[in-house]
């Protein structure tokens, strides 16, 4: 397609008038109506028909002008945002989060975008490594992670601490459990994060202090899968409360003991760019 046909299609489009818009181009009226022309042939439809002295756009002409306001917008945006260093506040902002997080807490974070006027968003649910491909090639604007970035690309990364959430032993209610020495929680079915994460190494360490003697019978590294287990199967479970919010509200499962010292932590990642969706700072700002 030429699109200074469409161009000069577009132009026409908005005024109705051939001549008004020829001394608007600088052309002549000859060479605009040429052009329109060449474009209708190509397009294989008409695009206006003379109503008067003015031109009205056929059914074809209306939906081509829809196409030719959305494409001309995006050029001026693309003229903002590279030569002015401006992003649209109505473009849309694309959010990863690592798998493995609490559904509860991306909601959180995502709840400025939704009200009093929504902003565009696109939520991508990945791998923590994925998260941080997908940023180096510009693909999402922010990672939501639970984990902080670790390796050789301080220089390129940028992690921020966004929330430190407490963890606690979450089950179904009516157990006799109400300490951490109590003898309820020895010998019981369990479901835990993997051995490999960071909740997993200090639940051990608790584990052995007080001599529980776990019986796991099943490990997951979603949060929203621990979460079924306890509701669902009846173990005991170690969930930051944040995740299981909802049932803690309708007494479907029961907070029996936060555990000492131990945190899940939410980070938001970004990469240093001169481009930044102008929404990140807003979203971010919640959690200065």
């Amino acid at each position: 397609m030429n699109y200074r046909h469409l161009y000069y299609f577009w132009s026409v489009a908005k005024t109705g008038h051939l001549t008004h818009t020829a001394q608007q181009l600088h052309v002549s009226q000859s060479a605009l109506s040429s052009q329109i022309k060449q474009l209708e042939e190509w397009l294989g439809q008409t695009l206006f028909e003379r109503e008067g002295r003015r031109l009205k756009l056929t059914q074809a002409g209306y939906i081509a002008k829809q196409y030719a306001d959305r494409i001309f917008a995006e050029g001026q945006s693309l003229v903002e945002q590279l030569k002015q260093g401006k992003t649209s506040q109505t473009s849309v902002v694309r959010i990863g989060h690592a798998s493995t997080m609490s559904r509860n807490f991306v909601e959180q974070f995502i709840a400025s975008l939704m009200s009093p006027s929504p902003q565009p968003f696109r939520l991508h649910s990945m791998s923590t490594h994925q998260l941080l491909t997908e940023l180096a090639e510009h693909r999402i604007d922010i990672a939501l992670a639970n984990t902080d970035v670790a390796g050789h690309d301080e220089d390129i990364w940028q992690s921020r601490l966004l929330a430190r959430q407490p963890v606690s032993i979450i089950g179904v209610p009516g157990l006799p459990i109400q300490s951490l020495s109590d003898p309820a929680l020895k010998e019981r079915a369990w479901v835990l994060p993997p051995t490999s994460a960071p909740l997993r190494s200090g639940f051990d360490m608790l584990a052995t202090q007080y001599q529980w003697a776990p019986r796991v019978i099943a490990e997951a590294d979603d949060m929203a899968m621990l979460r079924l287990l306890a509701r669902d199967g009846g173990a005991l479970a170690v969930i930051p409360d944040v995740v299981v919010k909802d049932e803690l509200d309708s007494q479907r499962l029961q907070r029996y003991v936060t555990l000492p010292n131990l945190f899940e932590q939410f980070y938001a990642i970004t990469i240093k760019q001169p481009f930044q969706h102008p929404w990140l700072s807003r979203l971010l700002a919640r959690y200065d």
